[in-house]
């Protein structure tokens, strides 16, 4: 005796049964879900499904495993998205969401209200916020040193340290764009390895966001407004 799993998404099952043909088993849905083809996935369809979904659980055919939905940037969500978030996390089948966002108090969008992270407050109130703390020196330089590694980009420890400083200094995301340039420039001098030199050079020609902004104040009126 054997069996075969299937592993399928929701939307998987939603698209496959956007235009339904043959029966609502198992090996239907799945032969259902390789045609291709472009149609609207409506609410009463996703509740169709679910239904039979929640089925095959009960009657122990399909089992069902909890995705994750990671959002970055959440406070770029409107009302009316955090309003379907609400909503869908109410539902048994939903996903664990993650929610990712470095704002503080700022205005919710499509509302005037404002509130913590650009979440409304009864979205807010149900989530586990994770407290989070500032890379010191020390992890900024561990962390600069493995993208060094996965970018195939090699740099002594001096200069690493000196770009941890700048890190420190700016953000750590311009210290990690710093790397390719660096490199570049490094190899234009017949070297593999950057070295302290090579993230001077590559300092001046770029800015960090805190210091284009605070260049753009002093020099407002040579710009096009």
């Amino acid at each position: 005796m054997w069996f075969s799993f299937q592993d399928v998404t929701l939307h998987d099952l939603d698209a496959a049964n956007a235009q339904p043909q043959g029966g609502q088993d198992i090996l239907s849905l799945m032969g259902q879900m390789m045609k291709s083809r472009k149609t609207e996935i409506t609410e009463k369809l996703r509740q169709e499904i679910n239904k039979v979904v929640n089925r095959y659980i009960d009657e122990g055919i399909a089992e069902l495993v909890p995705g994750v939905l990671f959002i970055d940037e959440v406070h770029m969500l409107d009302i009316e998205c955090f309003s379907y978030l609400n909503r869908a996390l109410e539902s048994p089948l939903s996903p664990i969401v993650i929610l990712a966002t470095n704002r503080g108090i700022c205005t919710v969008r499509g509302t005037d209200m404002t509130s913590p992270h650009g979440i409304p407050v009864d979205l807010l109130d149900r989530l586990v916020i994770v407290r989070t703390q500032i890379y010191g020196p020390i992890e900024m330089i561990q962390i600069l040193a493995i993208r060094a590694q996965v970018e195939e980009i090699e740099i002594d420890e001096d200069s690493l340290a000196f770009l941890g400083e700048v890190g420190q200094q700016t953000s750590l995301r311009h210290a990690i764009q710093l790397l390719s340039p660096a490199s570049v420039v490094a190899k234009a001098n017949g070297r593999d390895k950057i070295c302290k030199a090579d993230l001077e050079e590559v300092r001046v020609l770029y800015l960090d966001a805190k210091s284009s902004a605070q260049l753009l104040h002093h020099q407002q009126g040579s710009y096009i407004t």
